[in-house]
């Protein structure tokens, strides 16, 4: 596996031997009708650290739940 970088910080997540350590968000969106982006699509990385500190200027806070079984 490459370097993973968060989109935000630009911070390259940590890997040995191929394996990324730490975990983060990856999104890809395809933008649909009635969007603005409509036929283009997204992709980016966020890092744990970033999106705490995105999580923060939610005005509806982020669902979650426990999860028991973790891949």
């Amino acid at each position: 596996m490459n370097n993973i970088a968060c989109n935000k910080c630009g911070r390259i997540l940590k890997a040995e031997n191929g394996i990324i350590h730490e975990d983060f968000i990856h999104v890809r969106k395809a933008w649909g009708y009635f969007s603005k982006k409509d036929g283009n699509t997204q992709e980016f990385i966020i890092c744990e650290d970033c999106l705490g500190k995105l999580e923060q200027e939610f005005v509806i806070p982020s669902k979650k739940y426990e999860t028991t079984e973790m891949l």
